[in-house]
């Protein structure tokens, strides 16, 4: 690898296009574990339950070092996970709103979690000092992520048809996001990508459709023939639209610090 990146010598444009990278992978490591959370006492089983408590555990954890990542940026890491408006936030959007089944869910730990890790990997194995350091990390915690979501992903698959046919509209409505979230060529994603802070667009998009192409399929997806959503928001680096204010609220810790004392 070459040398680390100075961030100190990167252009405003270059910075502010970091900036967007770290935000976007902090706020939806941040709303993924609010999505698990939602189902630590609605999952099927008692283990399955304690399962999603671990992993919401992983994405916040996940999320607050990548959010101290802003620091080497003179930015506010407090700030920008305590203190955002909802249109602020870069997370990918299928997160925006809570999972409406379990098949959702399942849907989202192979889709948008697994696009999150390709991400994470891309991102680990640049230029950035930090994210060099500690993103491997929080790759290699994943493999917990990726087994479990496989594993139910194929047994809704196999299942009822009521369940088939809610894996399915979940599936065809968070795929196209997530492949627009890894894949959308804009200018800060090519200015990173040639400063070898991350790898490219194509790079990334290939690497999650071989981790999903398989389990994909057991569900009657082919995602070879899935074309990305259109609509982009290039200040945010994702699709349109927001998090719903009740996640917000949760996401910021907005109930809890009423229970601050001075």
């Amino acid at each position: 690898m070459n040398e680390y990146v100075d961030v100190d010598a990167m252009s405003p444009v270059d910075r502010a296009a970091l900036k967007r990278l770290i935000m976007g992978l902090a706020d939806s490591k941040r709303l993924m574990g609010i999505r698990y959370s939602d189902w630590i006492l609605g999952a099927p089983t008692i283990e399955t339950g304690v399962a999603t408590s671990s992993m919401t555990q992983d994405e916040w954890g996940h999320a607050r070092l990548l959010y101290s990542m802003l620091k080497h940026l003179g930015e506010d890491p407090v700030v920008a996970e305590h203190d955002r408006p909802a249109e602020a936030y870069g997370n990918l959007s299928v997160l925006d709103e809570p999972a409406e089944n379990w098949a959702a869910l399942v849907s989202a730990m192979v889709i948008a979690d697994g696009a999150m890790t390709v991400a994470l990997a891309g991102f680990a194995g640049g230029r950035f000092e930090p994210a060099t350091s500690r993103v491997a990390k929080m790759v290699s915690e994943e493999e917990f992520h990726v087994s479990m979501s496989t594993a139910w992903y194929r047994r809704l698959a196999d299942a009822s048809e009521e369940a088939q046919l809610l894996l399915r509209a979940a599936t065809d409505r968070q795929l196209p996001v997530a492949l627009a979230w890894l894949g959308t060529n804009d200018a800060a994603k090519e200015a990173l990508a040639a400063a070898g802070v991350t790898s490219t667009a194509a790079e990334q998009v290939a690497s999650f459709k071989d981790a999903v192409r398989g389990v994909l399929a057991s569900g009657g997806v082919d995602v070879d023939a899935v074309a990305p959503a259109g609509e982009w928001d290039t200040d945010r680096g994702r699709g349109l639209g927001q998090p719903d204010a009740d996640s917000i609220e949760r996401a910021r810790g907005d109930r809890n610090r009423a229970l601050f004392v001075e």
